[in-house]
């Protein structure tokens, strides 16, 4: 199973993964210059029951929509093997109270 979350507070893995909270692709994407130069193992961690977890965060306020770390997350995951044939499911938590139309459209 793959967990994945599109929230700037990074809190969805915490108790999954027994820690305080899992660093996003888009919070090193930007520390790093590019989300290129990212490894897999540095943004999905493996928790409790063998949950593999990913926080994708979301740009800085003002700066995007949050559908923009979403989409970055998941080509990212994507190009880089996350989604194998291993997985029975694939959770994708995101905020209810966001007003960006693309999570609302069915």
């Amino acid at each position: 199973m793959l967990h994945s979350r599109c929230n700037p507070k990074a809190d969805s893995t915490r108790l999954i993964l027994h820690i305080k909270a899992q660093a996003t692709v888009m919070h090193l994407a930007v520390e790093r210059g590019s989300v290129e130069d990212l490894d897999l193992d540095e943004v999905m961690l493996v928790g409790f029951g063998g949950v593999k977890c990913v926080e994708s965060g979301s740009p800085e306020p003002g700066v995007g929509c949050a559908s923009r770390g979403v989409i970055t997350a998941i080509n990212f995951l994507e190009e880089n093997g996350a989604f194998d044939e291993d997985l029975d499911y694939v959770f994708y938590d995101v905020l209810g109270d966001v007003v960006c139309g693309g999570f609302i459209c069915p």
